[in-house]
């Protein structure tokens, strides 16, 4: 059977044997145009528009062991399909919010339209970062590739074998994946502290961000009775509930010592805490979340129950999502400055971020968040 050409991709080869030329002849053609005749090099293109031939810049960036490439990769972040939740005697039975925060390709039917609806859903935190990553590679005049995957090793070696910079939304198994593997290229960790590696930071104040939003329940709500939503196993939601313990401390108000047992990833208690809560009648006058995420779902929770918003309890998030400002009633949240970070993110990977510190140490960027007050403390 003969080869049909016209079944793949035209190659160097193709062009050269066209234009009756060397494959030297046809790479100077596209890359160094002087070197040729002007007869010989129009002879090249004019096969090379027949072909349908484009040089590869991929294979020109492996021969000299750079693409240009930079990498945003992110640990199994693709929306979780809503299912309904098993019957059960407890008050909240039947009442099922997605996780919005863990999110997994789904085959469309007509039926996903209700998922796909939900404003809450998109953007989500990583969404905004990864929009500040992509438009400052297009300023840089850089090529992105978008990547996700577990927590093994070969799912980051993979990406970052195609890739001259890598930036990595952090799990819990980020560290010792990268302790694992001796990147030979520069890696940017986003919302993770400094530790004694060699990968660069972009990050907020967390605590700082707490500390503001503690005062503003206390000294403008009169709030005295407070409760975290969310656990305290990524690093940025343990500085939060950090930074709220301090913020509350100055005010001599001590939060709930139980955590409402709520998480964006797998099963929580969420749903049936709020709901003994309530039947005890000891919802606390303020439920502070550690993402927008888990704010939804506590809105969407206490709902069900009856419960008003802010006027039985208030609940804030932490994040700023554009869904906080569409969710009801408007969700009071510290605001990171997503875009930003991502931008910050791919300055560093690119070598346009200046000089580094001149103690040899990593970048380590860190954003000041922004309290947004909104009608779900009860603001205006």
């Amino acid at each position: 059977m003969g080869d049909d050409k016209s079944a793949r991709r035209p190659t160097v080869y193709d062009v050269a044997e066209a234009a009756g030329v060397s494959i030297a002849s046809v790479s100077f053609a596209f890359r160094r145009p002087d070197q040729l005749s002007e007869a010989t090099r129009e002879r090249v293109l004019a096969a090379a528009r027949r072909l349908g031939y484009a040089p590869s810049a991929a294979a020109r960036g492996l021969a000299r062991g750079r693409t240009g490439t930079l990498g945003l990769h992110a640990f199994d972040l693709l929306l979780e399909r809503a299912e309904p939740v098993a019957e059960s005697k407890h008050p909240l039975a039947g009442l099922h919010t997605p996780r919005l925060a863990e999110r997994r390709l789904i085959e469309w039917s007509e039926t996903d339209d209700d998922v796909l609806a939900d404003p809450r859903a998109f953007p989500l935190y990583v969404d905004e970062v990864q929009r500040g990553f992509e438009l400052e590679c297009w300023a840089l005049g850089r090529p992105v590739m978008l990547s996700s995957g577990n927590n093994s090793d070969v799912s980051v070696a993979d990406t970052a074998g195609r890739v001259d910079g890598l930036a990595i939304f952090p799990s819990e198994q980020t560290s010792p994946t990268l302790a694992r593997y001796a990147p030979t290229i520069p890696i940017v960790l986003f919302s993770i502290l400094p530790a004694d590696d060699p990968h660069h930071r972009v990050r907020v104040d967390n605590v700082g961000g707490m500390r503001d939003l503690a005062d503003h329940l206390v000294t403008v709500h009169g709030v005295h009775d407070v409760a975290f939503v969310g656990r305290r196993e990524a690093s940025d939601s343990a500085q939060r509930f950090d930074g709220l313990c301090e913020g509350l401390a100055t005010h001599g108000v001590r939060m709930r010592t139980e955590a409402i047992d709520a998480t964006v990833r797998g099963d929580d208690e969420l749903i049936p805490q709020l709901g003994a809560l309530h039947a005890a009648g000891r919802l606390p006058r303020a439920l502070v979340c550690a993402t927008d995420q888990h704010a939804f779902a506590t809105l969407d929770a206490l709902a069900a129950l009856g419960v008003r918003v802010p006027d039985d309890v208030i609940v804030t998030g932490f994040d700023g999502t554009l869904a906080a400002r569409l969710s009801t009633p408007p969700l009071t949240t510290v605001r990171q400055p997503m875009e930003a970070m991502g931008r910050a993110a791919a300055r560093i990977l690119a070598g346009a971020a200046g000089a580094p510190p001149e103690d040899g140490r990593p970048f380590d960027v860190v954003f000041a968040p922004r309290l947004i007050v909104r009608g779900s403390c009860g603001c205006a």
